[in-house]
């Protein structure tokens, strides 16, 4: 199963290029530009965690590209994502967010049905992946 997160989740995998073009569009744009990582791509799970600082007041896409290939050494069989944010209006709201990196087995999501009063019917999902302890979940 491919997650679909974020921006071109349902394109192919974008290219160290066209993300280094993407980056560069939001840094244009005078947005600050972060990666962050998970075992856990739950769609609710919001709370990914950060590589290094996020990039304010950055040039360009270079810095970011080298902060890319330095998280895929550490975390390359984990889920990394893209994230830009504009402050201008007095605070942090995310403008941009896509996935960088998967791992290489992606096994999904459980519907699981849960029947409650009268005809009410509940659905959650859960990741098969998180079957297993964090940070033993890939590769």
């Amino acid at each position: 199963m491919r997650v679909t997160q974020g921006a071109f989740s349902f394109l192919p995998d974008l290219t160290d290029e066209q993300i280094a073009k993407q980056a560069q569009y939001c840094i244009d744009n005078g947005w600050a530009v972060s990666l962050e990582f998970t075992d856990d791509p739950h769609p609710r799970n919001t709370y990914w965690d950060m590589w290094a600082h996020p990039m304010f007041d950055n040039p360009d896409a270079a810095a970011l590209m080298m902060e890319l290939r330095e998280c895929r050494k550490v975390y390359g069989e984990r889920y990394i994502r893209f994230v830009a944010f504009d402050n201008s209006h007095g605070w942090e709201s995310v403008k941009l967010s896509f996935l960088v990196n998967r791992p290489a087995e992606e096994p999904g999501f459980h519907l699981a049905r849960q029947e409650a009063g009268g005809r009410v019917v509940r659905y959650t999902t859960r990741a098969y992946a998180a079957d297993k302890p964090a940070g033993q979940r890939y590769g």
